[in-house]
């Protein structure tokens, strides 16, 4: 009885939690990404951050720990070929974590396409996050991250160890 009740006192005291948790998304479209950049995602509105942790298009945990990150971006191109389309997890100003999507296509108008990405990775207090996405699409023909919470988003939590 008393091993019971010292693990119901640590779940509701938040001893056993899945934080720093935060998920935002990019409200609306991101235009102008010039081809074949890699190109930071202008995350703008939070949806959940426990911890205060995001902000200015970063995740800053601060706490130290293993997290499942992840994220989404919907990649719209303005020409009629598509090569590959990516996405990215930087940590401290570096990729981690990389998807590309091969979108080799002939197409008679604009695509789009929603690339997702995840990874775990070790945080200590001050490491920070980012999401970073890219298009080549045959030239210089700019393309739009697109804007909803179902189009492009970015999300993370501490994994419980």
């Amino acid at each position: 009885m008393a091993i019971t009740k010292i693990i119901a006192d640590s779940i509701t005291s938040g001893a056993i939690a899945n934080t720093p948790a935060f998920f935002a998304y990019l409200n609306s479209d991101q235009g102008s990404v010039s081809d074949n950049t890699i190109t930071k995602v202008t995350i703008d509105t939070e949806v959940l951050d426990t911890n205060n942790a995001f902000a200015s298009n970063k995740f800053t945990p601060g706490v130290a720990g293993k997290y499942y990150i992840f994220g989404q971006v919907n990649i719209d191109s303005t020409n009629t070929h598509s090569y590959d389309k990516a996405v990215y997890i930087y940590k401290n100003g570096s990729a981690i974590a990389d998807h590309e999507l091969a979108t080799d296509l002939a197409l008679a108008g604009n695509s789009h396409h929603h690339v997702s990405i995840f990874t775990v990775v070790d945080s200590d207090t001050d490491d920070y996050f980012e999401l970073f996405a890219r298009d080549n699409n045959q030239g210089n023909h700019n393309s739009t991250f697109r804007g909803g919470q179902k189009e492009t988003y970015f999300g993370a939590y501490k994994i419980i160890t």
